[in-house]
């Protein structure tokens, strides 16, 4: 059994990779309690952080395929299937056959998707704001560029 001078000598090299110090442990971990407390706040509209995401993408640009919301959101098509499934069941989507060609799916908001669009930003720029508490503008600008670059580099 090795003593605890050997166990530290050969983990602290190791401690920036393993969890719960490693960077990409601490992303999974923010991302998690991001999610989870956007849930709490979507909850009282019936909505996920997955519905949020999509309703994002239509508020920018209505009558997307379903292959582009896909695209965007880097999600494969099945889960993106469910997902919009279940928007068009409580009525804030609707599905339509491009007319030009017949094998792509259009995701149009509803007047109920749209109405989403002036009361669910501000919840979520106020978890935003509860996220970057006591980080300066450019610590913000700095984080998101950074985020951004590690994103990249990965895909």
């Amino acid at each position: 059994m090795p003593s605890t001078s050997t166990e530290r000598k050969i983990a602290e090299p190791l401690r920036e990779i393993l969890a719960p110090y490693s960077v990409g442990y601490r992303i999974k971990l923010l991302g998690q309690l991001g999610s989870r407390r956007f849930q709490e706040r979507l909850e009282p509209f019936g909505l996920t952080p997955f519905h949020w995401v999509v309703l994002c993408c239509l508020w920018e640009e209505d009558g997307l395929a379903t292959c582009s919301i896909g695209e965007k959101l880097q999600q494969v098509g099945g889960t993106l299937t469910g997902v919009l499934d279940r928007m068009e069941e409580r009525g804030l989507i609707r599905r339509e056959r491009d007319p030009r060609d017949r094998r792509i799916w259009r995701i149009w908001l509803t007047g109920a998707g749209r109405e989403l669009e002036n009361i669910l930003p501000p919840i979520a720029l106020d978890l935003k704001e509860q996220a970057m508490q006591g980080f300066s503008l450019e610590e913000r600008q700095l984080f998101s560029r950074l985020i951004d670059q590690a994103i990249a580099n990965l895909s």
